[in-house]
């Protein structure tokens, strides 16, 4: 296997485009050649099979999602924050989209599933816990809720977000925070 970590990320970034735009049936190690531009066999070269692909796949997406905490308002306040993972999610829906596939595609496949679910659990744990070390408001009951409801609306907008215009977002997410987090921030 090679081990040009360039070469990996852009073969795992033209993977994501894959299998946001074709789907999981649509995912080959030859379409993803296509798709970075690179010789036919190169994606071979860099993954065993399929099957570590799709693995390596949900780190990447993890890596190009994750807030970089310069980024992040000060004085931290949720509702700038979930309005900012929206802003985020839409200006990366590809990486959305093919989580949600990766998800879809764990159905079927349970040892994806497995990896999906560990994967997903972690990350949630650690939101969790730095949301209640940050000082945000709420407990970790009504932070698990918000996170579910906002992994609802994300998922709407992704795949309806024509049904979202009777429903001004912002709006949603105030009331998300105001019925889940109802304690003020410490100061």
């Amino acid at each position: 296997m090679r081990h040009n970590p360039e070469r990996r990320t852009a073969l795992l970034d033209a993977a994501i485009e894959v299998l946001a735009r074709e789907g999981s049936r649509g995912l080959t190690l030859r379409a993803v050649d296509a798709e970075a531009g690179v010789p036919t066999g190169t994606a071979s070269n860099y993954f065993a099979n399929r099957a570590q692909l799709l693995v390596q796949i949900l780190h990447r997406t993890r890596e190009r999602i994750a807030p970089d905490p310069a980024d992040l308002p000060a004085p931290l306040d949720a509702k700038v924050l979930l309005m900012l993972l929206l802003e985020r999610m839409r200006r990366e829906r590809s990486v959305h989209i093919a989580m949600l596939e990766l998800r879809l595609e764990g159905i079927r496949r349970p040892e994806l599933q497995a990896e999906v679910a560990a994967f997903q659990g972690a990350e949630l744990e650690a939101n969790i816990a730095w949301h209640l070390e940050s000082g945000l408001p709420g407990d970790r009951q009504g932070v698990l809720l918000l996170y579910f409801a906002m992994l609802g609306l994300i998922v709407e907008d992704l795949t309806v977000p024509a049904m979202l215009e009777a429903y001004p977002v912002a709006g949603v997410i105030d009331a998300m925070v105001e019925r889940l987090l109802p304690e003020s921030p410490a100061q």
